[in-house]
């Protein structure tokens, strides 16, 4: 009885989290921004690949993929922004008062926060189809557009679950933006910086003068390579961290998806216990 009756309030709250996404104005600024973004830098694209004099040759997979870099700052935004004004407005307290649990009241501010966003990957991937018809469809095949997709939708699951994490445990609206925004662009820039260093040649040659004009010298080991267990430290790094796997997505390089799908897997499972289990003892006054 008990449980059921969990489900029943856990859809109330749901539903109420809904009835007010629908009336918010970040999110419909999150979808226009995001709708806008595809539709530009897709006929930007068409442009470059069909004035491009360059022999590679162009496809809707070199671009389709774009949104993996940016949905975590979109997630960032909306989440702190919907959720803080709950705080702020005393929305929480109300639902305590009415007889929600605090789990019932976490979780469900993380399904909102999850299903807003994927609706947000998902006006990226209508908008940016404006660019099949110069383009064509995708190249790398039915079954690995869905394993990209498939990772997406994990990789965004743990993005709302770190800033949910985040949102409910700070009261104030405009610390807790600040944190998850700045937390998603440190994330950015430390994956940004991993995949530099592993795209590092192991041999390097340079151009020295001879006789003959400018030539290249013989190979050499480069000082920047990143080998061994180091190498395989940041691989891991590439395939754990969110903002690691839309970077390999957008470069369409990933390798070992297994691992990525479970890295989103713990991201998502652990900071929710832990976020239950800190707002449980969270003062509300």
């Amino acid at each position: 009885m008990s449980v059921w009756w969990e489900v029943v309030e856990m859809r109330k709250l749901v539903s109420a989290n809904f009835s007010r996404l629908f009336r918010d104005k970040t999110f419909w600024f999150c979808v226009g921004a995001m709708l806008i973004y595809a539709v530009i830098y897709m006929l930007n694209s068409v442009r470059q690949a069909t004035t491009s004099l360059a022999e590679y040759h162009y496809t809707l997979d070199d671009y389709y993929f774009q949104f993996a870099l940016v949905i975590g700052m979109f997630c960032a935004l909306f989440c702190s922004m919907f959720l803080g004004t709950e705080y702020s407005d005393g929305t929480i307290r109300n639902k305590l008062v009415v007889g929600h649990t605090r789990a019932g009241i976490y979780l469900a501010n993380l399904a909102v926060t999850f299903l807003a966003t994927l609706f947000v990957m998902a006006v990226w991937l209508g908008g940016a189809l404006v660019g099949v018809p110069a383009l064509g469809v995708w190249q790398i095949g039915i079954p690995y557009l869905l394993e990209y997709l498939l990772i997406a939708v994990l990789f965004v699951a743990a993005f709302s679950s770190v800033f949910t994490f985040i949102s409910m445990l700070s009261s104030n609206k405009a610390v807790t933006v600040a944190i998850s925004i700045f937390l998603f662009l440190g994330l950015l820039i430390l994956a940004s910086m991993i995949y530099n260093g592993l795209q590092q040649p192991e041999m390097v040659s340079g151009i020295e003068m001879t006789q003959n004009g400018m030539q290249m010298s013989e190979q050499q080991p480069n000082p920047s390579y990143i080998g061994g267990v180091k190498r395989t430290f940041y691989e891991f790094m590439m395939d754990f961290l969110p903002t690691g796997q839309g970077i390999l997505m957008w470069q369409l390089e990933v390798v070992n998806p297994l691992r990525m799908i479970l890295s989103s897997v713990l991201l998502t499972v652990v900071p929710t216990f832990c976020g239950i289990a800190f707002f449980k003892r969270k003062n509300l006054r």
